[in-house]
């Protein structure tokens, strides 16, 4: 164990250690944020305040229960179809927990969590060795994928841990990668949801700050972008956007 972490942490050195496309306060919301999922991920305690535990959210999050409440169903607005080659960014162990198979498309990851990244590498061929293609590790920033080459991105679950103009910088990436027709979905934190206040207070005792930005705000950002809204789908927590870049 000691020898896997130790090379875990020069995995997240080596691509924090490329700054020439991001700003130093990007890193450091990076590794902060890998931290926070890695310490998940290998089910380790967080020491959290009594006040904080005592929070109902706190509880759905420790019973499991919150996750599957506030998970953005991309597949509802721009569902993966056969032999379509997808990117999932931020992909967690997607391919282990949705219907991949089912879809028949071709799964390709970028994941910021070393352990995340390693599970799914070591179980996805095990999976289905045909459709799976790999999971690389970075933030969505710098996408390690050539120009052109996807059908559709998908980006679910954490933007809302980085500032707006770094979500400027991800739909450029995400623009690069996909072919002219390809579409993009994500989802963003609605502060008005009756959740997202204390949401984000739990997820800054876990470890990472929250950033609540307004949907106007955002759907300006998209569109300065060069993206156009074809599609968005609110939900629990999140509001889901399916983008076409012009």
């Amino acid at each position: 164990m000691p020898q896997e972490r130790k090379r875990n942490s020069q995995d997240l050195a080596n691509f924090l250690g490329d700054r020439s496309n991001s700003s130093p306060d990007w890193q450091t919301q990076l590794a902060v944020v890998a931290r926070r999922f890695n310490q998940e991920y290998r089910r380790e305690s967080f020491d959290l305040p009594p006040e904080v535990e005592a929070m109902p959210i706190f509880r759905e999050w420790a019973s499991g229960s919150l996750a599957a409440k506030i998970a953005s169903p991309f597949w509802e607005i721009a569902q993966p179809r056969k032999q379509q080659r997808c990117l999932d960014i931020g992909c967690g162990v997607s391919f282990l927990i949705y219907p991949w198979r089912d879809w028949e498309a071709f799964f390709y990851g970028q994941e910021i969590s070393e352990v995340a990244r390693d599970t799914l590498n070591a179980r996805g061929p095990q999976l289905n060795s045909k459709l799976f293609k790999g999971v690389q590790l970075g933030g969505a920033h710098r996408l390690s994928y050539e120009e052109n080459q996807f059908d559709l991105a998908i980006a679910t679950g954490f933007s809302c841990y980085y500032p707006l103009d770094y979500w400027s910088t991800v739909l450029s990436e995400a623009k690069r990668v996909l072919k002219p027709e390809g579409l993009f979905v994500f989802d963003a934190i609605d502060p008005d949801s009756a959740i997202a206040e204390n949401w984000a207070i739990l997820e800054t005792y876990l470890g990472a700050e929250v950033f609540l930005e307004s949907l106007t705000a955002w759907q300006k950002m998209i569109q300065s972008a060069g993206a156009k809204i074809v599609k968005q789908q609110p939900g629990e927590l999140f509001q889901l956007y399916k983008v076409r870049f012009s």
